[in-house]
């Protein structure tokens, strides 16, 4: 077990599986408390206990991020039942899921795609930062992908990731000079959940060569995991990273610049 996030609270985004909940395992381990925000009560319940298994404390606050709704309950489940807000992740998000030419998804899966993977980020960051800037302290890291950089994921999938590395800059501006520090980390091909294909209902033998078929792509041969994005996201919420802000962490194994 770590200090370098010790009697912090964190809010966490989609923690209930992938990157938010490795995420918010490993700040537990450095000790913070956290709040588990997602759709998925069961497996959010289970976060939340695997949270308090490693000593932490944690609340799950079960709800849509895109609404101001859910983001009001997830910082006053913060600031009210753990007694501070010190650190946001923006994780939640869906893929485009539209096989469709990129220029031509619907526009209910446009909509959707957006509001998960974009709107989320400015409620959720919207309903801390006044608690953040009041106290003038604070880290917002939001999870972008390098979907804003080169061709994958879809039109929709890409425009919502391109908007949140540039809300990313844009904020970290405004909040310079308050105490609070905005970055993005943009992950590449890892292996989650999401692109394995098991949400999908692939079998095992079928999700390993999907994933063996992405390691082709990059030049480091194979796919990232789950915790390579928790520790780039650790980094910029810890005091590590205090003199960062308005920056994109590219977690890819070098698919950018291959």
């Amino acid at each position: 077990m770590g200090n370098r996030l010790a009697d912090q609270v964190a809010i966490v985004t989609g923690a209930a599986s992938g990157f938010g909940r490795a995420t918010a395992l490993g700040f537990a381990r450095e000790g913070a408390r956290v709040v588990v925000v997602d759709l998925d009560d069961e497996r959010g319940a289970t976060a939340v206990d695997e949270i308090r298994a490693l000593g932490s404390d944690a609340r799950l606050i079960v709800g849509d991020v895109s609404t101001s709704e859910t983001a009001a309950r997830a910082v006053a489940a913060a600031v009210g039942g753990l007694g501070r807000l010190d650190v946001l992740v923006n994780n939640a998000g869906i893929v485009q899921g539209d096989q469709r030419d990129t220029w031509d998804t619907s526009d209910e899966n446009w909509d959707r795609v957006l509001r998960v993977n974009l709107r989320s980020v400015y409620a959720c960051s919207r309903a801390a930062i006044p608690e953040m800037a009041g106290a003038r302290r604070g880290a917002i890291v939001n999870v972008a992908s390098i979907a804003a950089s080169v061709c994958v994921g879809g039109a929709a999938y890409a425009a919502a990731k391109g908007g949140i590395v540039s809300y990313t800059r844009h904020v970290a501006r405004e909040l310079a000079g308050r105490g609070v520090r905005v970055n993005c980390v943009s992950p590449g091909f890892m292996r989650t959940p999401m692109t394995t294909g098991e949400r999908e209902g692939l079998d095992e033998d079928a999700q390993e060569a999907q994933l063996a078929e992405y390691g082709r792509r990059v030049p480091m041969h194979h796919v990232g995991s789950m915790d390579d994005i928790a520790n780039a996201i650790l980094y910029l919420a810890s005091d590590e990273a205090r003199y960062v802000t308005g920056q994109e962490i590219i977690v890819d194994g070098g698919y950018v610049v291959r």
